[in-house]
């Protein structure tokens, strides 16, 4: 199926982290300097079919790849934020030793903050999209309450994964899946979600199933709480550019401007995509990239 501005990768490889196949998509030359994208969470590295291929246009060589559980990588026993902070890990050092752009949106935009603070060597500039911490208060915990936080979360998710781990998604239509879909992502045209069916979900004998592990609960990246990343955000040091859409949908943080600019790396930039959705990259492409391309070259 085609869909305006759907290019697929140039090239498709896989990288093993742990034992566990990673699956990895790329656009424009293996010359170019390297740009990695990061997707959300439910989501796939083919939801940027037609945004990485703007930027690879621009001179760039663009890396995404499927989270463990999602799309054609290989699903697990268990999923943890930590798990796929180490796939990143494994992807970049694949692909480069030199710090590079880092792309992150939702899900994909939260966790690259935590590696941009553990790991700064490896990026050179940091643009995240709607994936900055919601707007639950940041209230300073004591220790002991922060470990009884973990504990319970850790508790609640092995419960969830043992009761789910026969589990087996029903199978649907093409149309049946994109209308689904179109529930958390209500302001995307129904092409486009079709589209998406095409690239992220299989097609058995018995119909069309989404390739994500039916284990996983919303998020699907173990426990974790958004707003234990605002403390991470104020201490980067690389170049950092904030995109916010200003309509909220079901798949976004709830976040607005005036919740996260305290937080904000010195330096950073924040800017507010008006009459915009969650999905930014998919609902305005052509001024997400724009924007992201003048600031790296603003930066070099």
């Amino acid at each position: 199926m085609e869909y305006p501005g759907a290019q697929a990768p140039d090239r498709e490889r896989d990288v093993v982290v742990g034992g566990v196949r990673i699956a990895v998509h790329e656009w424009g030359s293996e010359q170019d300097d390297p740009i990695f994208l990061v997707h959300g969470g439910f989501d796939f590295g083919r939801t940027y079919d037609v945004f990485a291929p703007l930027l690879a246009a621009a001179g760039w060589r663009v890396i995404t790849w499927d989270h463990r559980g999602h799309g054609d990588s290989a699903q697990c026993a268990l999923y943890s934020l930590d798990a796929d902070l180490r796939d990143m890990i494994g992807v970049m050092a694949s692909t480069t030793s030199r710090p590079a752009v880092v792309i992150g949106h939702s899900k994909g935009g939260a966790m690259s903050v935590q590696l941009a603070d553990a790991q700064p060597f490896r990026f050179s500039h940091f643009v995240n999209i709607d994936g900055l911490p919601s707007r639950r208060p940041m209230t300073d915990l004591a220790a002991h309450e922060r470990t009884r936080m973990l504990s319970s979360d850790i508790t609640g998710w092995l419960h969830h994964r043992r009761i789910s781990a026969a589990l087996e998604r029903k199978p649907g239509t093409l149309d049946g899946l994109a209308r689904r879909r179109g529930k958390q992502n209500p302001r995307l045209s129904v092409e486009w979600l079709r589209y998406l069916v095409t690239v992220g979900a299989r097609h058995d004998d018995d119909g069309w199933r989404w390739k994500i592990d039916p284990s996983m609960r919303h998020g699907g990246f173990g426990p974790w709480r958004p707003e234990w990343t605002a403390s991470r955000l104020p201490g980067l040091g690389m170049p950092f550019l904030g995109i916010l859409a200003s309509e909220q949908e079901p798949m976004g943080w709830g976040t607005t401007a005036d919740d996260i600019r305290p937080y904000l790396p010195a330096g950073g930039r924040l800017e507010l995509f008006q009459d915009t959705g969650h999905f930014v990259h998919i609902e305005r492409p052509n001024e997400t990239a724009a924007m992201i391309l003048d600031f790296l070259d603003r930066g070099r």
